[in-house]
């Protein structure tokens, strides 16, 4: 075999047709060595179906056809868009092909050649068939791919699909790489043997190369159950060694915190109140707090979480509050200076991010050391090293980024063991909210204030678009703005889907002049992250177009539309947090979920959203629609970001690794993670990134 030398940490370089261009793209993606690549898993599959007919292909599914082109191809600029279009034919029909920003096929697509062409077929108004970047093929190599399931990364602009595939099966054939991998194994025996899971050298290689879809499951389970199995193993480890720690802050319930709810201009609920209540009971209790609030989007989490740190800045003691955006946390700051102003609150607070001036920084942190800052909103920089409390009590983290089992450590650096208090928009079903959070005890929001205008939702097709771009333009001019989520972030991921890049450059040619249209997403630098959500959310920008990195940690009252593109590829649970962006303020918002699917399935799961609000209903039914033969979707990002596994999709491995690690003794559980530690080190496992989760 090739490469008997090279092992998991040899250069990408060393693989035969990766020069140094290449590897630049690569690097771009975070594979630099050969263990980085192998653990860079598909984000999803394809099955290549056989041509049909253009007479037989329907509107709204994928279909291929293969075509011979009429005339050489017409090309015309829009504003910054290039658009090329070509028709072709067969025995039964003619169909128009569209392109964008794709002037060279103009060269390759030549009058008279015969191609295969595949993509989702759209009907305009004149009940005109048309495809829009279908994928080009030759015929030899479209056969090809119709023989076997094909693996489809996350991408970057220059490198394909295929790339990755060669440079995997490269990796999969080194002998010495194969066989350290089948020689050591990190779940105890008969763990893989009572589970029934897949040898793991053989998931790995499945999970790049599936032969079909039960083995693709298979290999998608074995890997899965690795990665919850020891989350939960560490996490009930922590739990074990941490106890239940003695408080060493203890509170009284203060005069200025029960005045401050009697004060405000509304009423809190029920279940607000409830919360309340047991923070409480809490912090003036003989133990340390670690509890989580589960609150549906607009359920009033932040101000339940002002008010705990209240009862502790006024016993005299030091709090912080971490959010996952510098946006969310200037956002945080200022309220909580307005809240202070307006009812004579005892909060000196202090702003801490990652791109503060350095003079900034040496004052907060001067300041939080001396104790004159009670308060600290930020970033993780709160918890950075520099960072020195006097007298740290309480940590309240919002949103997504709750504190994993490491981060937790660092805490105690800060502080004589400050309670916690974790703040998740997610509304995870109990049940795995258990499992998952097995190291805090679990408080519900379960219901919106009165005040709040629900938002308008509605679930339409591809040909709705224009009507949706008309309707976007009107709200701009009314002095409201818009959010456009497409699930890719540019050209190349996968055939069909909306990419962040052009989709900008398609509303720019789509919308009147005026109308301020800005870009985002995860690939970006942080500043230039920060600098466009800020510009948003001063209303610089009109629409901004996104992937989900705005799932959390941006908070525009004057954004009323949100409009998701290819809807029915994410989970029901995270469309729901993508439509909690809107109807933050006084505006009536609405949310358009532009459904690309065919299937009746797809349709029943987006009419869940047409029809209900409620995120906790949501999450159940997304429980019971989603399962492990569902592997097409687009991957869960937002509460939990495990590599492969999603809370939702893999509930029943979830709870099969719970049980297991349950049934384990003591003895087992010390041995197994130690084993595990001692695969990590070698490379021939893949961890699980505790700091994010």
């Amino acid at each position: 075999m090739i490469g008997r030398t090279m092992d998991l940490q040899s250069e990408i370089t060393t693989l035969k047709g990766v020069g140094e261009k290449s590897a630049a793209l690569f690097h771009k993606l975070h594979i630099d060595t050969l263990r980085d690549l192998l653990f860079y898993f598909p984000r999803d599959y394809e099955t290549f179906e056989a041509p049909v007919p253009i007479q037989e292909v329907r509107v709204g599914q994928r279909a291929a056809i293969r075509g011979l082109i009429t005339a050489a191809p017409a090309l015309r600029h829009v504003r910054n868009l290039k658009i090329l279009t070509v028709t072709v034919k067969d025995e039964t029909g003619a169909m128009q092909l569209t392109f964008f920003n794709m002037p060279y096929l103009k060269n390759t697509l030549k009058a008279g050649s015969r191609y295969y062409f595949r993509g989702m077929v759209r009907e305009k108004n004149n009940h005109a068939l048309f495809m829009e970047q279908p994928g080009v093929y030759k015929e030899a190599d479209y056969q090809n791919l119709t023989r076997c399931i094909q693996p489809r990364y996350s991408l970057t602009k220059g490198l394909s699909s295929q790339s990755v595939s060669k440079a995997v099966k490269q990796v999969l054939a080194v002998d010495t790489i194969r066989e350290a991998f089948e020689k050591e194994e990190a779940l105890p025996p008969e763990i893989v043997e009572k589970e029934g899971l897949m040898p793991y050298w053989d998931a790995l290689m499945a999970i790049h190369f599936p032969q079909n879809g039960a083995q693709l499951q298979e290999a998608r389970k074995r890997l899965v159950f690795n990665e919850f199995f020891f989350f939960i193993l560490m996490l009930r480890q922590a739990k074990d060694l941490s106890g239940q720690a003695v408080n060493e802050h203890p509170m009284i319930e203060t005069a200025q915190a029960g005045r401050f709810l009697e004060a405000l201009p509304y009423r809190l609920t029920r279940a607000q109140l409830s919360v309340i209540r047991e923070i409480g009971e809490d912090m003036t209790g003989e133990t340390v707090m670690n509890r989580l609030i589960q609150g549906d989007v607009g359920s009033g989490k932040t101000i339940v979480a002002v008010w705990a740190l209240l009862l502790c800045v006024s016993n005299g003691y030091q709090g912080a509050m971490m959010a996952p955006t510098e946006v969310l946390a200037r956002q945080h700051f200022e309220t909580v200076r307005e809240l202070t102003k307006t009812y004579g609150l005892p909060f000196k607070p202090v702003l801490l991010t990652g791109s503060q001036p350095a003079k900034e920084k040496r004052d907060a942190y001067a300041a939080i050391a001396d104790g004159s800052a009670n308060l600290v909103l930020g970033t993780h920089a709160v918890i950075q090293e520099k960072v020195r409390f006097s007298n740290l009590a309480l940590v309240v983290t919002d949103e997504q980024h709750r504190f994993g089992v490491r981060q937790r450590e660092n805490l105690k650096d800060k502080g004589k063991q400050p309670h916690v208090l974790v703040m998740s928009a997610t509304p995870i079903p109990r049940t795995l909210a258990i499992i998952l959070y097995g190291d805090l005890r679990i408080s519900v929001i379960d219901e919106l204030p009165g005040s709040r205008k629900p938002v308008k939702n509605c679930v339409v097709g591809p040909a709705f678009r224009s009507t949706a771009y008309s309707f976007i333009a009107k709200e701009v001019a009314a002095g409201r703005q818009a959010y456009c989520i497409c699930p890719m972030v540019e050209e190349g991921g996968m055939e069909g889907l909306e990419n962040v890049e052009d989709y900008a450059e398609k509303l720019k040619a789509a919308l009147p002049p005026s109308v301020r249209v800005s870009c985002l997403h995860g690939r970006m630098r942080p500043a230039d992250k920060n600098r466009v959500m800020e510009d948003f959310a001063a209303g610089y920008t009109d629409v901004l177009v996104s992937t989900t990195v705005i799932e959390v940690g941006i908070n525009v009252p004057n954004a009323t539309v949100m409009l998701v593109e290819n809807a029915e590829r994410f989970g029901l649970a995270q469309l729901h947090q993508l439509r909690g962006r809107v109807g933050r303020g006084e505006y009536q918002s609405y949310c358009i979920f532009i459904n690309t699917g065919s299937t009746e399935e797809s349709e029943k799961r987006l009419e869940i959203l047409n029809h209900s609000n409620d995120g906790f209903f949501i999450a159940s039914e997304d429980l019971r629609f989603r399962g492990p033969g569902d592997l097409t979707g687009i991957r869960q990002s937002g509460e939990m970001q495990f590599r492969l596994g999603d809370i939702y999709r893999d509930a029943a491995v979830l709870k099969q690794a719970a049980d297991a690690v349950d049934a384990c003794g003591d003895r087992i559980s010390r041995s197994t993670l130690l084993r595990y530690e001692e695969l990590v080190g070698k490379g021939l496992f893949n961890p699980v990134d505790f700091t994010s989760i």
